[in-house]
């Protein structure tokens, strides 16, 4: 799996319009402004998420986007997938003597297919809520990890 700047801008965007608009309509400038991405970029995102139902628009003086449901109805594979994520999907690289197909290759791509199908059921199990009120649990293997700072 290779995540891209669109998913991971895609999660950060809608983490904003959580966090900043609850059920209010946000602005993408307001957005943009607040995440130092470009508003282009989020209006192309935008128009994904827009099609696959995840947030829903309103033109006007008041208007901008904000989710369809409620963020505990909304995972994050979802997200990715929206924005054209390739989740799921083992990225293997330049596959050098895998031409031959040997049963060695075989029984390896398994581990991958395995480490792709692990990370996808991560991500579908983590919600946009989980991402704003910092509920997603440690991994017990590596705990510390990952720390949260809030500026």
């Amino acid at each position: 799996m290779k995540l891209s700047t669109k998913g991971r801008y895609a999660v950060v965007a809608l983490s904003d319009l959580v966090l900043e608009g609850g059920s209010d309509y946000v602005r993408l400038s307001e957005i943009a402004k607040r995440q130092n991405i470009s508003q282009q970029y989020l209006e192309q995102l935008f128009v994904k998420l827009r099609r696959t139902g995840i947030v829903e628009s309103s033109r006007g003086p008041r208007g901008g986007y904000r989710l369809s449901r409620p963020p505990e109805h909304v995972n994050i594979s979802e997200i990715l997938l929206a924005v054209d994520e390739s989740i799921g999907k083992p990225v293997l690289g330049k596959r050098t003597g895998t031409m031959s197909g040997s049963q060695a290759q075989s029984l390896a791509n398994r581990l991958w297919e395995s480490l792709s199908a692990q990370v996808y059921v991560h991500l579908h199990n983590i919600t946009l809520l989980d991402i704003v009120t910092n509920g997603i649990s440690p991994c017990p293997a590596v705990p510390n990890l990952l720390k949260i700072v809030d500026e």
